[in-house]
């Protein structure tokens, strides 16, 4: 119960083993530990009799437990189980007095109690005090070393590993260093922990697993009280936040709730109350028999009703487990690990045999969990290969590499996962869902591999059909002498780039020789096939082709101009030259060319069509005598590589003439219309009549060469008139439009030309007289020749948007004034 504000503390658990429960409430509601969460400690002490275990937490946490008094004599002073909370340490810490061991009162077979409060100090505890004398160290049966052992033992078969700080306290030191003291003390503790038997999980388990173990030495507290306590003070700043990280508490891991630690302190009293193997020295062995089968029935019912097995034979029933062999193991020793712990006293061989039977009935029961792991784990991995198979590959990996690779590491995870699976008491046999899987893999393989090699195949047939198709086409379009040469010689550099990069790609399928020579010759096959397709492709719009070839050159010039019909165009010519190269295409695309073989198409197709002397020689004879287009074939021409047979080019031509004529009879009216429209002069008999009547008139110029000046004055105004409104250009759209244009424009021009004369005749005055009547001078000196006078004049005067205006005054400007 309470005895101060500042420390509390109740009896937990009585001498008789009862659980104080209104006793710990009351205390938890004290002391506030609900508020606290899991921020607290848990601090117990254990160790012989009379050994000053209360003492040494009274000075150590401020608690008022009871304490011997050593003039009555050396008795029992606490019984059961005491809890304090220690005052003036942070986070809250609670400790726990326990009753001591080796005590006269309880006797010598009576242990059962020491061992269940020793037990649940270690199960409840964070830190649990071993105090003990310091002249005990290196004894066997002293220092509570049989019942560490028993503790060791039994813990780790109820409990989960949890952490805990044993701090050994050695009391009234001697002159022994503690640093030799400790070795030993260490040693003998470590012989506790590996002689105590162990789950198959924790056969390697190391005692630094389960507990931290620290040594302290404290001198005597009757002989040398000051510095007992002041060793004792030290000691107490270890326990200030001691839950931290690296603090004394160490691990915390299932540590409860503040909240929960009535409950689950009650809980872990209950189950180590009731637990007969506890008290193993005081059984007797009765009937060996009868307990062990006893036990196997109890420990196959608790298998069965196990919340671990039950979800794993559910979870197993959906999908694979992680773990699950180590999980079903686990289970499964956990309950033979009881069988044997709770039959290890009685006789041997009944034992063994009650323990194979029920091996075999847990076996069969766990069985068909195995198997679906197993179909779970075959058709997992199955994905997973086909997963890692496709990655590989995309990867760039060769196949036969990726397919082995991933084959050997996916049917090592196989194996691992049934490492992983496998239930280590039983020798089942796991051949047959391996053996499966392995078929799976090969069949899945094959079929990628086929459609692999076919996807491949198409990814070069598409590469050639797009390195080929648009070329030749061109090729074919601008058919010349080096057309098909040309296009053999695309084919050959495109299908060994075609055939090397499907050679290289197949390298890595390992198939053998004869498969990939025949599929580097389809590949071959196949771009020859696009050539010729596309050629024939072509052939069908062979008139198309010539009609443009003969359009392209005739309509336009060498720099690719339009022609324009001014008179001096060769027609027939240019006709000769663009049938020619019609005549050239067609006999390029009437076969297909591939090979070395030579043909005289051309040859046979210009003297049949285009030379017009042998057409002639045809013509005058009555009866015609061979006609060399009158065939279905080509000499040296097979059948097979024939696109236009000599009939189809016969009437393919007639047709292209045809349809080609109207540009010629276009072209000869446009130019004979420019003829008539450029011919100005007139006819010779008018110019002789002129001649003749105007004898006089001329002879009255000679004598009066006033009039021939006036005259050569109006031939320069109407030259510049002339060159001013462009009267050839206007009227080489019709006469009615050249009028109309020149209507509106000749007034404004007539002004514009008056007006820069009279600016021009300001210019000497203006300006500077003496050089333009140099000039002038000088212009008659030279007497230029009228036609020069006239240009000179005429390209003085600049076209403009309103009308015409002059540019810089020329020598024939000047002459004109």
């Amino acid at each position: 119960m309470a005895t101060s504000e500042e420390c509390c503390s109740t009896q937990l658990i009585d001498g008789d083993g009862s659980f104080n429960d209104t006793g710990i409430e009351r205390f938890i509601r004290e002391v506030k530990l609900s508020e606290c969460g899991l921020s607290y400690a848990v601090v117990s002490i254990m160790g012989p009799q009379s050994s000053g275990k209360s003492t040494l937490l009274n000075h150590l946490f401020y608690t008022n437990f009871r304490e011997m008094d050593a003039f009555k004599g050396r008795s029992q002073t606490t019984k059961g189980i005491w809890m304090a909370k220690c005052a003036g340490i942070e986070p809250c810490t609670l400790v726990m007095d326990l009753e001591g061991t080796d005590g006269r009162e309880r006797g010598e077979d009576d242990t059962a109690f020491e061992k269940q409060s020793a037990l649940f100090a270690l199960a409840v505890s964070d830190i649990v005090l071993i105090n003990m004398w310091c002249h005990d160290i290196g004894r066997e049966q002293a220092a509570n070393k049989p019942l560490l052992k028993t503790v060791f033992q039994v813990m780790m078969r109820l409990f989960s590993p949890r952490k805990t700080t044993l701090m050994f306290v050695i009391r009234d030191k001697t002159r022994t260093p503690l640093e030799n003291l400790e070795p030993v003390l260490r040693e003998d503790i470590q012989k506790i922990w590996d002689s105590v038997p162990k789950p198959q999980a924790h056969k390697e388990t190391p005692l630094s697993e389960f507990f931290n173990v620290e040594v302290v030495a404290l001198s005597s507290y009757e002989e040398k009280e000051e510095q007992f306590k002041e060793q004792v003070a030290n000691l107490r700043q270890r326990f200030f936040h001691s839950i931290a990280p690296g603090g004394l508490a160490g691990d915390r891991r299932g540590v409860v709730p503040a909240s929960g630690f009535s409950f689950s302190a009650q809980q872990i009293w209950k189950v180590i109350k009731e637990n007969k193997d506890l008290d193993l020295p005081a059984h007797k062995v009765m009937v060996a028999t009868v307990r062990c089968e006893e036990i196997a029935n109890e420990k196959y019912a608790s298998f069965t009703a196990n919340e671990s097995w039950c979800l794993l034979d559910e979870a197993v029933q959906s999908g694979p487990v992680a773990g699950f062999g180590k999980k079903l193991n686990s289970i499964l020793y956990t309950f033979l690990s009881e069988y044997d712990a709770e039959a290890t006293y009685f006789d041997e061989g009944v034992r063994s045999a009650k323990r194979k039977l029920l091996e075999e009935k847990l076996l069969q029961l766990v069985q068909p969990a195995h198997q679906s792991m197993l179909g779970h784990l075959r058709s997992g991995t199955l994905e997973k290969f086909k997963e890692a198979f496709e990655k590989a590959l995309n990867g760039g990996e060769g196949f036969s590499v990726a397919a082995r690779h991933c084959t050997e590491s996916y049917m090592a995870l196989f194996d691992e996962g049934y490492a992983d699976a496998v239930v280590e008491i039983a020798n089942w046999d796991s051949s047959k869902v391996r053996d499966k899987l392995r078929r799976d893999i090969d069949a899945h393989v094959a079929s990628v591999r086929a459609a692999k090699l076919s996807e491949l195949t198409s990814t070069y047939e598409a590469k050639l059909n797009n390195a080929l198709s648009g070329p030749v086409e061109a090729l074919l379009d601008g058919a010349n002498n080096e057309t098909w040469p040309a296009i053999k010689k695309l084919l050959q550099r495109e299908t060994e780039s075609a055939v090397s990069g499907l050679s290289n790609a197949l390298s890595g399928f390992d198939m053998n020789e004869q498969t990939k020579e025949k599929m580097l010759m389809s590949l071959q096959d196949y771009a020859r096939g696009v050539v010729e397709a596309k050629a024939r492709e072509e052939a069908g719009r062979v008139l198309i082709r010539m009609k443009d070839r003969f359009s392209t050159l005739f309509s336009r010039d060498s720099d690719s101009m339009p022609r324009v019909w001014t008179g001096n165009e060769d027609i027939r010519a240019i006709t000769k030259a663009a049938c020619s190269a019609s005549l050239k295409l067609l006999s390029v695309m009437a076969a297909i060319r591939l090979d070395d073989n030579v043909d005289n198409i051309e040859n046979t197709l210009t003297s049949a069509l285009v030379d017009t002397k042998n057409n002639a020689a045809v013509t005058d004879r009555s009866i015609t005598t061979f006609d060399p287009l009158a065939s279905s074939t080509w000499e040296q021409v097979p059948p097979a590589k024939t696109l236009i047979t000599p009939v189809q080019c016969k009437s393919l031509w007639r047709q292209f003439r045809a349809e080609t004529e109207y540009s010629v009879t276009q072209a000869i009216s446009a130019q004979e219309a420019n003829k008539r429209n450029n011919n100005w002069l007139p006819p010779p008999w008018a110019i002789v009549a002129l001649m003749v009547l105007g004898f006089n008139e001329f002879m009255t110029l000679l004598r009066n060469p006033l009039y021939l000046g006036v005259i050569f004055v109006g031939f320069l105004i109407m030259k510049a008139l002339w060159v001013q409104l462009d009267i050839s250009g206007e009227f080489r759209n019709g006469a009615l439009p050249g009028l109309l244009s020149l209507s509106t424009k000749f007034l404004p021009t007539i002004m514009n030309l008056l007006k820069k004369l009279a600016e021009e005749g300001q210019m000497p005055a203006t300006n500077n007289p003496q050089r333009n009547q140099a000039v002038r001078s000088t212009s008659f000196q030279n007497g230029s020749t009228s036609s020069n006078m006239s240009s000179s004049a005429s390209s003085g005067v600049t076209a403009s948007g309103n009308g015409t205006e002059y540019s810089n005054p020329t020598k024939e400007d000047n002459l004109l004034e």
